[in-house]
């Protein structure tokens, strides 16, 4: 088995992508109006609208009723990619070191869900990621 992708269902496709192709500094590939992805080297984050819900199972996600899980991107240098986007998202925690060894920094997108970005920065850590 190969993990693949995570899909956002999203209310506003539109806002949701350009705020993704922001945070990663990749474009979107918009595969139908409805339907975007973002290609990254470690996995693809998807991007549906709310409408795409309907192809599977009317009602079975729906936007911004996440709170369980964090999306995250592991950067090479949390501080300036914070420095970078803290004026442009809705910030939950600036960049502090997590008990597991990586710099955090927290905010969330425009319909809730929380973006991670980390550094390995402990020995343990970059050991982790394959990283010196």
């Amino acid at each position: 088995m190969t993990f693949a992708s995570i899909r956002l269902i999203a209310a506003d496709i539109t806002t949701m992508v350009a705020f993704y192709e922001l945070v990663t500094g990749q474009s979107a590939e918009w595969l139908a109006p409805q339907f975007a992805e973002i290609v990254t080297p470690g996995a693809t984050l998807a991007i549906g609208s709310a409408e795409t819900v309907a192809l599977f199972m009317e009602g079975s996600a729906e936007p911004g009723a996440n709170r369980t899980a964090i999306l995250e991107f592991r950067v090479d240098d949390v501080d300036a990619e914070f420095t970078r986007l803290k004026d442009k998202v809705n910030v939950v925690i600036a960049p502090k070191l997590l008990p597991w060894g990586n710099r955090t920094a927290q905010f969330r997108d425009p319909e809730g869900t929380i973006i991670s970005l980390f550094t390995p920065v402990t020995e343990a850590a970059r050991a982790r990621f394959g990283s010196r």
